[in-house]
């Protein structure tokens, strides 16, 4: 039976690592839009079997990175430049919602510890001042983290679900980093510290408008970044 276990950990263990790397190589545009996901091809590229291929692109399919055609298989999703600011703009509005009433309601030693966490982390991010590829997903989780404590102490399913629409545009997630120069970092980190701030000074104006400003950035570094990489 304990053996059983620690296969089964090992195994979703390889998954998570598996859905990582293939989610941080697409929001690194090692695959172009429209592109096919050959599951054959993905397991000769991370040397592992067919199956946690398979179940990856199933997990990301779900976050909104892929689309599943049952006749051919998994492919990169296309979104528009207006798509995607549309998204990031319904966004700011509804994440400053939540700032504004997690500042309001005051949050909970437990999502203090948890805010905190994520803040700290996010220093010893900064302090390395050059990434790697697998620092995306450790920012990812870390942003991920923050923002959930945010929602949590929000105390609005609303406010959640209608997130939850605006996200189905897979690129404005706060879980998907796409624009990931240091310096975008340190500019978003730097936010969540004075969103924190605002929220334990109880300032619901104060925090709704840094969140709605934060979120605004995080839009104009992805369009700057996508710009960049426009051909002249």
């Amino acid at each position: 039976m304990a053996k059983d276990s620690v296969v089964d950990t090992e195994s979703v263990t390889r998954s998570v690592s598996i859905t990582e790397a293939l989610r941080c190589a697409i929001l690194a545009g090692d695959f172009a839009p429209g592109e096919r996901m050959i599951e054959v091809h993905l397991s000769e590229r991370l040397n592992v079997s067919r199956t946690p291929i398979r179940a990856a692109l199933q997990s990301l399919a779900g976050e909104g990175l892929l689309v599943h055609n049952p006749n051919r298989g998994y492919y990169v999703r296309e979104f528009s430049l207006d798509d995607i600011v549309q998204a990031y703009e319904i966004r700011a509005v509804l994440e400053g919602l939540a700032a504004k009433r997690a500042s309001q309601i005051g949050l909970t030693r437990e999502l203090m510890v948890a805010a905190e966490k994520a803040l700290r982390e996010g220093d010893r991010l900064i302090e390395k001042g050059q990434f790697t590829p697998e620092d995306r997903s450790t920012y990812g989780r870390i942003n991920t983290a923050f923002h959930d404590v945010i929602h949590t102490a929000g105390r609005s399913s609303m406010i959640k679900d209608m997130l939850r629409v605006s996200q189905q545009i897979a690129p404005s997630s706060h879980h998907n980093v796409i624009a990931f120069e240091h310096r975008d970092v340190r500019r978003r980190h730097d936010d969540h510290h004075r969103i924190y701030e605002a929220i334990l000074s109880r300032d619901g104006g104060r925090a709704e408008m840094l969140m709605r400003d934060h979120v605004e950035s995080v839009k104009l570094s992805l369009i700057r970044t996508l710009h960049t990489e426009l051909p002249s």
